[in-house]
């Protein structure tokens, strides 16, 4: 018999109770001991060559409001980005057709806005409902809701709501100031008080230490419910922000930090999000190794480039994988 099947496989309950300690030690331990604790995990609870593919497009973008560092979409920083006004319904339906013929079995809409407000909102529930009527999942991203805009949403049909935490607390001052970690958790509360499924990760890159994405992933798992989804991104840098000569994280670092997001919130579908088109194939490899079973297909991610759907189609074959 061998090693694997000797070890009761992990991840056969929930914890809420993480401690600080037993998460920044997955940072400190034998990576390949991580990896197979990571294996075990993801293996009890989901098929291991199964990946869930997504696809986003930008709604609304530019001028956000939003002073985040890393975002080339803030109004505060000159970046050179067109704004763009909101898009057509018909437009984005269409988009989503396209992404459900090309293997996406969730639509994400994105907007460069800290809340959504009258009309534009009103135009955006009709695109949700629009992408729901093609049998798709649906997914937003439209930053700061309030509970009536949030049932609204739910009752158009939508499935997801993404809303990064990006960091720890005790880093997040560093990265935006235009709103606080609470406001974030409390957009989450409320879109799971209605019913909605929470899309919540955060950003490696951004200047933070391991201790930061441990306390990050303390503060997704140790919710009351765990995130259905959680994006771990890797910064993109761009000219014109902030964070644009930030230091790249180590490869590995990265790794870890998908691995124990998937040893401490087992159930959830863990993306590979953005930062995929500057990843080397065996980079993109050892994160589905580690537990990541969930991408975002398409060449652009709101306004950032993304690994193109022929190069996928060709990982996915030679690494036997294929879409849910």
């Amino acid at each position: 018999m061998n090693q694997a099947a000797q070890i009761k496989p992990l991840g056969d309950g929930l914890r809420h109770d993480w401690q600080a300690e037993e998460v920044q030690a997955f940072f400190a331990m034998p990576f390949m001991d991580l990896m197979f604790q990571a294996q075990q995990v993801h293996r009890a609870n989901f098929d291991a060559n199964k990946i869930q593919v997504s696809r986003l497009i930008s709604i609304k973008t530019g001028s956000c409001p939003e002073d985040c560092t890393y975002c080339p979409q803030s109004a505060h920083y000159a970046t050179g980005l067109e704004k763009e006004k909101l898009m057509a319904v018909e437009e984005v339906v269409a988009a989503a057709r396209q992404a459900k013929e090309e293997g996406a079995s969730r639509f994400c809409m994105g907007a460069a806005w800290r809340g959504p407000k009258g009309d534009d909102f009103e135009v955006a529930v009709a695109m949700i409902e629009g992408v729901k009527a093609l049998g798709m999942q649906t997914c937003a991203t439209f930053g700061l809701l309030d509970k009536w805009q949030a049932q609204r949403l739910k009752d158009a049909g939508l499935d997801y709501y993404n809303h990064n935490i990006d960091t720890s607390p005790e880093h997040y001052k560093e990265v935006i100031t235009t709103r606080t970690f609470q406001d974030r958790l409390d957009t989450l509360d409320t879109v799971r008080e209605v019913g909605l499924h929470v899309c919540s990760g955060g950003i490696v890159g951004l200047g933070e230490t391991n201790n930061d994405r441990a306390k990050m992933l303390l503060t997704l798992a140790n919710m009351e419910k765990h995130p259905d989804s959680v994006p771990i991104n890797l910064l993109i840098a761009i000219p014109g922000t902030p964070l644009e000569n930030a230091e790249k994280p180590d490869n590995f670092d990265f790794i870890r930090t998908i691995a124990a997001a998937r040893i401490m919130m087992p159930q959830s579908y863990v993306r590979l999000s953005a930062g995929r088109e500057g990843m080397s194939e065996e980079m993109q490899a050892l994160c589905f190794m580690a537990g990541a079973n969930s991408i975002f297909c398409g060449h652009k991610l709101l306004t950032a480039k993304n690994a193109a759907p022929g190069s996928d189609k060709s990982l996915f074959g030679r690494l036997g994988l294929s879409p849910l």
